[in-house]
């Protein structure tokens, strides 16, 4: 069977890989996206529990690619403000758009949404579905992928969009800096009695965040970070006991809870790649970085990856140079690290200081929160660095 040739494999068809492929077609590369999976498959009205905080970056260049727009509207939950406390509502932190002159911090999208708008975009002629990668022999001149189906592609970069698994980087042998949460995210949507406003809430609790996000259906999805036994009863108990608990959790701040989906839970881990580059071979999204939820900036961080990818390829094209240089690949790998470690250091922080708190200082990052909360230029800088 003869090996087929392109410039750029991406392995792996979810939001990163996707979106980056998208955009490394549209900017003129000769793209294959891999996917070892079958394509994805709408969800129709159903409201997918697996959602997005979307940043307004991260919207600009999905629009830029065409995605954002080709989404339904009605299903893009814009919220303008944030709460965030830990004992007591009334010390809140707020984070409101029009502080730094935004229509919205972001957008409550859901994940079955994102794909059904990316993978349409991208030709039928550039996707392959149901065939993983059996072998891959990647060096510093380019790779060769031997695919499940037999067949094999020769490419001059790689871009493994695999997830925090990818086989990609464990068969490289690029080291990975790990830390298990002994944490699981409990998520839903909830119909509340207490309209959400276009306000997204976050309490610390000793366990792990609780974060109510606003949906544009007017329900709100839950992500609650808890201890695995907790998550797991939680996630069984009957409903009306489960809806008196997670009410009493955020302190009645969206009302009654009267209704929910089926609770799914994922466990939760902090995960960053030593190098983002070997050779041909380039990671980008989870299979780089994995970051805790409370800052909802995971997706983030992967869009972030691959547009900073295809701008630095494009560049270095454009100006005559060598794209699939090594001298490229490192620009985009010393960028992108920088912006990754910093969330990466953010959010692990923030995760032990208020489990601490929460064990020996009680109220204390209340007051610390309320007092942040008046310094008008400390606010400012913290909602752009989460807008981007």
């Amino acid at each position: 069977m003869t090996t087929r040739a392109c410039d750029i494999a991406v392995v792996g068809g979810g939001v990163v890989g996707a979106a980056a492929a998208l955009g490394l077609h549209r900017a003129g590369f000769d793209v294959r996206l891999i996917e070892r999976g079958a394509p994805p498959v709408a969800h129709g009205d159903e409201v997918d529990a697996r959602v997005y905080a979307m940043s307004p970056a991260s919207a600009r260049w999905l629009r830029e690619l065409g995605v954002w727009q080709a989404m339904r509207p009605e299903r893009l939950g814009a919220y303008e403000s944030m709460r965030i406390w830990e004992s007591r509502p009334e010390r809140a932190l707020g984070f409101d758009a029009a502080d730094i002159g935004q229509s919205a911090l972001g957008w409550i999208v859901e994940q079955s949404q994102l794909l059904a708008a990316l993978w349409p975009a991208l030709p039928a002629a550039l996707v392959q579905t149901g065939s993983a990668v059996g072998a891959a022999d990647i060096g510093d001149d380019g790779a060769r992928l031997q695919l499940a189906d037999g067949s094999s592609l020769s490419a001059r970069i790689v871009l493994a969009a695999e997830g925090a698994l990818s086989p990609l980087r464990e068969r490289s042998g690029i080291a990975t800096v790990e830390r298990e949460y002994e944490q699981c995210a409990l998520v839903a949507h909830l119909r509340c009695s207490q309209p959400h406003g276009g306000v997204a809430l976050q309490r610390f609790l000793p366990g792990g965040p609780l974060a109510l996000l606003p949906l544009a259906d007017g329900r709100r999805s839950l992500v609650w970070s808890l201890p695995p036994d907790e998550a797991e009863t939680l996630r069984t108990m009957p409903a009306a006991e489960f809806h008196q608990a997670l009410a009493s959790a955020i302190q009645f701040q969206a009302g009654v809870i009267e209704d929910s989906t089926p609770r799914l839970s994922f466990a939760l881990r902090l995960l960053h790649a030593q190098d983002y580059v070997q050779g041909a071979l380039v990671l980008v999204g989870d299979s780089a970085h994995v970051v805790h939820p409370l800052a909802g900036q995971g997706v983030n961080l992967g869009l972030g990856d691959a547009a900073a990818l295809v701008g630095a390829l494009t560049t270095a094209r454009d100006a005559g140079q060598d794209w699939a240089a090594a001298r490229v690949l490192r620009r985009y790998e010393r960028a992108r690290k920088a912006e990754n470690l910093e969330m990466l250091a953010l959010t692990d922080a923030l995760d032990r200081a208020f489990r601490a708190s929460s064990l020996a200082l009680p109220r204390v990052l209340d007051v610390g929160l309320a007092v942040l909360d008046r310094v008008d230029p400390i606010k400012r800088l913290l909602i752009r660095r989460a807008v981007g």
